[in-house]
């Protein structure tokens, strides 16, 4: 019945593409989509398939196999590491082919190729932000490690070997629907994919509205409206660790005052930049001693905050050789596990939200951008013509000019903002040479403390705050990549381009990152918030969290006989600090006698909340919509003016003035009517408008948390793929709870890991193994994952081939 239910569902789908377009106006080939014999009909898969194979390839060393246990996930046992990579490609290339192509294409800005002109200002800006040469420069860097040059070899030859097996009418079928078929694999591509992995996590940047602001409010103002640490900051390393002064101490440029603090802001209207990734991509992650555990074993978790889509981000597997026996995620399209554990030790990631990119105003000569004026001269511009082809339609082509700060990403004929002439250089960590890859290959491995230590000097970008647990019984965090030493307030706005006194100076050295090993309080943690008080001796800009560290830190320190069940729980929590933080302001300003009935029903349904963003309950709803209108009444009087759409401070900032001296707080006026507004007016007039919002909602029986958020997991192809896609979750939590769900974004992998003789591990996350709309595997998972349950991870050892949980084998022989 499911397969019938697909099939017709994906023929409407097919042909409302045809008619009315997606994402970009998708061109569907009927013919061949329906076609009996290699169309839609061919990708259904039945729930009874089988996954036993004989594969033959003369590439591998000796013969191996893969065991699937009954969640389709893979344990691949090899005899090297060189045959382990190898299958993973393959396995990656069967299940994910797709994803792993369209993802690698989309960083390369090469979508027009496959969708026409519609996304032709997508690829322009994907090659303007210099994602092609900070590959190149990346495969350089890891093909000259003969280690990495060995591993990519082999990942890239397994996807290859899988591609050339594909007939027609097995291709995925988003290749049927938009009309194209696979090219060859690369090493390239998986740099590709490394880089889209850095954009995402370190590629947001509010310099340019932040310099608009600057430009109507004053650099003075800004550190009130943007401050750098929250008076109730909770960071990653514990308030009161000494730091030791600065090793790198960068000199702030002479003319910083007059150039760059006190300069006008950008040309031309409203900002019109390239989409930016989500600012709330992040994650929390912790570890707790044995001196806290009911077992005496550390225990590690993890759950990175991703968009939620299908085929899912992650792809689970084990992956087993004389060298390594490492479980968790990999990414499709890279090499190795990527979140995961070993015998040893356990390891996660967070976002550490750290500013790498900046933007430097340059004077080109002319429009030839050949030249542009640096250090009181003409230097010459190394110039890349970009040629986008685009389906259907002739190729277009972009001269993209580069300067010592990197590409030119804005200029006049790719302006940032409406009539803009200004010409905006790029400075981005991830456009160096790296190998990132070499951190999963030791992490993969590590057997200890020291091991841990030695993987992490070859992460650069995007910074993570990394989290260690041992057998042994250590645990740690390191706040880790190569970040740029600024002097005060460096990078906040839009640098001077025309004096190299601007540029980066140097990097803060490893030692000097924020971390910690085996803290007195018996646990670490990390959940995007600054990774150190203000003791820290370097400026550390970032776009932080503030809520989720305070509520897990609490909830940590309080708890004692820790169990794995406990951390399930504690990863799926709902309470909502902000809130807690934010109600007494609503109590104190909200006028309830004079209250219609509907809104004193609301004022009583906030008052006597408890606090947790459960699906059924109605008052996160409010609440959320009140201090939204709230921020509008306090904030969009002077940033309008400003002409700044996109920025606003945040709830932390509002709230944290306003229980300090709601009184003063100057932005509480309206700068726009002759009257001085107070903070009760704007409180009342805020709730006004939620009580109509509140209402409407209720009438539409959406005003339950879970049906205002209305979480859902779209297709990569964008929200008009419905068969694709699972829409409506009954799942709670929200921004700035621990169990960060919102509507299209939350927890994307969620793990627990208790050390021990054999590790002991309960994972899930919010997709499937296949990538196939058609196969019961694609969204087996989302279900368990909405309801805040986990699968106990089966960490299988060469010994147990034949153990009862293995449902399928493949074999690959040397031939």
């Amino acid at each position: 019945m499911r397969i019938v239910a697909f099939l017709v569902s994906l023929v409407i789908t097919g042909l409302l593409i045809a008619c009315l377009g997606s994402r970009w106006c998708l061109p569907l080939p009927l013919g061949s989509f329906l076609s009996p014999q290699h169309g839609v009909w061919q990708n259904a898969e039945p729930a009874t398939r089988q996954f036993n194979d004989e594969l033959l390839f003369s590439s591998l060393q000796s013969d191996a196999a893969v065991y699937f246990d009954e969640r389709l996930v893979p344990h691949i046992v090899a005899d090297s590491d060189e045959d382990a990579y190898f299958i993973q490609g393959y396995l990656h290339a069967k299940f994910r082919l797709w994803q792993m192509e369209f993802q690698a294409r989309a960083a390369a800005g090469r979508i027009s190729e496959i969708v026409g002109e519609a996304a032709v200002g997508f690829d322009k800006g994907k090659r303007r932000l210099g994602m092609v040469y900070a590959a190149e420069n990346m495969l350089k860097e890891a093909e000259a490690d003969p280690l990495t040059k060995t591993m990519l070899d082999s990942y890239t030859a397994g996807v290859n070997a899988f591609i050339s097996s594909l007939t027609e009418s097995a291709l995925p079928i988003e290749y049927k629907l938009l009309g194209y078929t696979p090219e060859k694999w690369s090493n390239f591509k998986t740099a590709l994919f490394v880089k889209q992995m850095s954009q995402t996590l370190s590629g947001f940047s509010d310099d340019l509205p932040m310099t608009k602001a600057k430009a109507f409010f004053g650099d003075r103002a800004m550190r009130i409206l943007f401050p750098q640490v929250a008076d109730s900051l909770d960071p990653v390393i514990p308030r009161g660790t000494h730091y030791p002064p600065a090793s790198v101490v960068p000199t702030p440029p002479a003319s910083g005052d007059s150039l760059y603090i006190r300069s006008d802001g950008l040309d031309g209207g409203k900002l019109q930049e390239m989409e930016k990734p989500d600012k709330n991509n992040g994650s929390n992650n912790w570890a707790v001693s044995g001196a806290k555990t009911q077992s005496g074993m550390p225990i590690l978790c993890n759950d990175p905050h991703l968009t939620l889509s299908m085929p899912s981000i992650w792809y689970e597997l084990q992956l087993t050789t004389p060298d390594m026996n490492a479980y968790g995620v990999s990414f499709p399209g890279a090499p190795g596990v990527i979140i995961g554990f070993n015998e040893n030790i356990a390891f996660g990631f967070t976002s550490s939200e750290r500013d790498v990119l900046d933007y430097y105003k340059v004077k080109l000569k002319d429009d030839s951008k050949t030249q542009y004026y640096f250090d009181s001269a003409w230097t010459d511009t190394r110039l890349r013509i970009e040629e986008i082809k685009v389906k259907n339609k002739p190729a277009v082509y972009d001269t993209v000019a580069y300067t010592a700060f990197g590409p030119v990403m804005y200029d006049k004929s790719f302006p940032a903002a409406e009539g803009s002439s200004d010409a905006l250089a790029v400075r981005w960590k991830a456009h160096d040479a790296s190998n990132e890859l070499l951190l999963w290959h030791y992490l993969d491995r590590a057997a200890n403390y020291q091991d841990y230590t030695n993987a992490l000097q070859h992460f650069t970008c995007p910074g993570h705050n990394i989290v260690f647990a041992s057998r042994s019984g250590d645990i740690a965090i390191w706040h880790q990549g190569v970040f740029p030493a600024r002097w005060n307030r460096q990078g906040l706005y839009v640098m001077p381009g025309e004096d190299s006194s601007y540029m980066w100076q140097g990097y803060i050295p490893m030692q000097e990152n924020p971390h910690v090993l085996d803290t007195a309080r018996g646990f670490v943690s990390s959940a995007n918030q600054r990774p150190a008080d203000s003791s820290y001796p370097y400026f550390i800009n970032g776009a932080y969290d503030l809520y989720r560290g305070i509520a897990i830190n609490r909830k940590l320190a309080g708890m004692q006989g820790i169990t794995p069940g406990d951390m399930m729980k504690l990863q799926n929590d709902n309470y909502n600090t902000l809130a807690e933080t934010a109600r007494p302001l609503f109590l104190k300003y909200i006028d309830e006698n004079n209250a219609s009935p509907e809104g004193k029903k609301y004022y009583e349904m906030v008052k006597h909340w408890s606090l947790y963003n459960d699906i059924r309950e109605s008052a996160p709803t409010v609440f959320s919509i009140w201090l939204g209108n709230l921020e509008k009444q306090v904030w969009n009087d002077e940033f309008e003016k400003a002409g700044v759409v996109d920025l606003r401070p945040s709830e932390s900032t509002l709230v944290e003035a306003l229980l300090k001296n709601d009184s003063t707080f100057v932005y509480i006026d309206n700068i726009n009517t002759p009257e001085k507004e107070t903070i009760r007016e704007l409180a009342n007039a805020a709730f006004q408008h939620t009580v109509k919002t509140a209402d409407s909602l209720s009438n539409m029986n959406k005003l339950e948390w879970g049906a205002y958020k209305n979480t859902s997991v779209y297709h990569l192809l964008g929200e008009k793929m419905l068969p694709f896609a699972r829409t409506g979750l009954p799942i709670g939590g929200g921004e700035h709870v621990i169990n960060a769900t919102k509507s299209k974004h939350g927890p994307s992998w969620r793990m627990v890991v208790q050390l021990g003789e054999t590790p002991e591990a309960y994972v899930v996350y919010p997709g499937g193994q296949s990538g196939n709309p058609g196969s019961p595997y694609y969204d087996q998972f989302i279900d368990k994952w909405a309801a805040g349950e986990y699968y106990k991870a089966w960490f299988m050892k060469r010994g147990e081939k034949g153990d009862e949980k293995l449902v399928w084998k493949m074999i690959f022989k040397k031939g």
